[in-house]
């Protein structure tokens, strides 16, 4: 260790936001720094904001510039959050994976449905066991959390111990997967921790998140009490909550089909790492027609409205294997994460007009948070005294509620970061010495996009205003041949007077061509800026709105 050695924290993704989890871990001097990579995650899109697009990744160009100096990729869980931007980014960082056996297999299962994919160099690890990276000594600290071998990351460095929790809860009784260990974070705060970097999805929420094992009884009440059909939807990682339907179900008397890529990918994982214990094999789609109407549970996916998971398809009667009736069930075992809830709220709202019931967490208690509330978040705080907290994995409003909350526990220092936040950690006292670049990058179809990227602004004004399309043909003497070729998509039909806005349109083109001056119509970028701007001064005058115009000009 020399002088000028910094330990940094470097968020690119999970602060500011929820999802598209990515944080870098610096130390060195500042031109030869080594990093490592702490989770590699994917948000959902909003269709009403981003449309066409299903999934973003955080930019991670600023350490692709320097990823000869990344010593690895260490993934705290399988979760899509964390894991769901590895397979796109993977090709450009080119870095050892670390993960546990089944965050490994997990993401080697995703890798195969994805034509193309990169053969990812996968090193897997088991929790306790210490190994180094550079200047990087590094544990895994398994936690409780809504997916199997969640872990926290102990990094120590020559600057001091930083924990930083990955997603966790308290759980007496999480019915599969670790529990948070007090002793083993009491031991790291015996052992001095420089700096906490913790969770703050559910800051915002007074005392304790309920246990995983409550909210299977209640499931296997419900589909116990249930006289007919009962689908299921979860997030398809969530495999305790997928045991419990299973276990619920089989107490019951019914069999499980499991409905959806990614659920049948998680499944069959689960089911390999031992993780589905005693439990019938679960039924293909194309079973559910056969199976008695009281006899069935449908495990599906889609419970965050997204439009082509099988929820969706099923809701709007456009799945080739799967129906729903009136009298049918549907759980939402689930939480909407923020942004989802008018595709949610549109799912629901047509299975209920279907005469389906539906039973969310605002009916009763079959969805509890993988995250900690303000207690249990109180207890990490007591066991690992740390001088430095660093509230992470959250929007705006949780971010700063964790910091007051963090000074409310005696924290010495408190860093408010967001994504882009190049942070001091040691030596000295912690503080922002820069800002850099960090965004977004959006999956449009087959193809990432930068977020700046012109295609999703066009689209939304598209689906605001419409567009008209005109073609004009021009000789080279600068008269026009033949009429102009007028297409328009997305405008009302009439104006309030009741004019057809075609005629409008039509009108606008016809008088801006006749009183063109023959100079300027030999010139076809004059030509089609003087049309545009004429259709759409015209449009605004009967409807209030300027719609996109794309005029082509043909020179014959």
């Amino acid at each position: 260790m020399t002088a000028q050695d910094e330990l940094v924290f470097l968020p690119l993704g999970g602060l500011g936001e929820i999802g598209m989890n990515a944080a870098l871990y610096g130390f060195g001097p500042e031109r030869r720094r080594k990093w490592i990579l702490v989770d590699c995650g994917m948000g959902f899109a909003s269709e009403e904001h981003t449309p066409g697009i299903d999934v973003m990744y955080p930019d991670l160009s600023y350490i692709v510039e320097r990823r000869k100096d990344l010593l690895g990729i260490l993934i705290t869980h399988a979760h899509e959050d964390h894991i769901g931007a590895l397979v796109e980014t993977w090709p450009k960082l080119r870095a050892p994976v670390y993960a546990t056996p089944f965050a490994a297999s997990l993401i080697a299962a995703r890798k195969l449905s994805e034509p193309g994919a990169p053969r990812i160099e996968m090193r897997e690890v088991l929790p306790g066991r210490r190994f180094s990276l550079g200047p990087f000594d590094i544990e895994y600290v398994p936690v409780s959390h809504s997916i199997p071998e969640s872990n926290a990351l102990a990094i120590r460095t020559p600057h001091g111990l930083v924990v930083h929790t990955g997603d966790w809860k308290l759980d007496p009784a999480p019915t599969l997967g670790s529990n948070t260990s007090e002793a083993q974070f009491r031991a790291l705060g015996e052992e001095g921790v420089l700096a906490l970097v913790c969770d703050s999805t559910n800051v915002v929420r007074d005392g304790e998140s309920p246990s995983e094992s409550e909210v299977s009884a209640t499931l296997a009440r419900i589909i116990r009490e249930s006289p007919h059909r009962v689908a299921v939807t979860t997030f398809a990682s969530n495999v305790a909550r997928m045991r419990a339907v299973a276990e619920a179900a089989q107490a019951a008397g019914r069999d499980v089909v499991v409905v959806g890529r990614a659920m049948d990918r998680v499944a069959g994982v689960a089911a390999e790492i031992g993780y589905l214990p005693g439990l019938p094999e679960f039924k293909s789609p194309q079973a559910y027609g056969y199976l008695a109407r009281d006899k069935v549970v449908a495990l599906l996916t889609g419970s965050q409205g997204e439009p082509r998971a099988a929820l969706a398809r099923i809701a709007a009667d456009q799945h080739p294997d799967i129906s729903l009736t009136a009298g049918d069930r549907v759980i939402f075992s689930s939480r909407t994460i923020p942004g989802n809830e008018s595709e949610v709220n549109a799912i629901i709202n047509a299975l209920i007009r279907k005469g389906i019931d539906v039973v969310t967490d605002r009916h009763d208690l079959v969805h509890v948070s993988g995250h900690p509330r303000r207690d249990e978040m109180r207890r990490m705080y007591e066991w690992t005294r740390p001088r430095i907290a660093i509230p992470a994995h959250g929007e705006d409003l949780h971010l700063a509620e964790h910091a007051a909350f963090a000074h409310a526990q005696g924290v010495e220092t408190v860093v408010k970061a967001r994504n882009g936040t190049l942070v001091r950690v040691a030596p000295g006292r912690a503080e922002i010495l820069d800002h850099v670049p960090a965004g977004r990058l959006y999956r449009d179809g087959d193809i990432v996009i930068p977020a700046l990227d012109r295609a999703v602004p066009e689209r939304r004004k598209l689906a605001f205003a419409g567009i008209v399309s005109i073609a004009i043909a021009v000789d080279k003497r600068g008269e026009f041949v033949g009429d102009p070729a007028i297409d328009q998509m997305g405008l009302p039909e009439k104006s309030r007077s009741g004019e057809p806005l075609a005629d409008i349109v039509d009108d606008a083109v016809v008088a801006v061509l006749r009183n063109l001056p023959r100079g300027v119509r030999r010139d076809p970028d004059a030509i089609e800026d003087a049309v545009a701007k004429a259709v759409r001064g015209a449009l605004r005058n009967v409807w209030g709105k300027k719609p996109a115009c794309h005029v082509m000009v043909l020179e014959v």
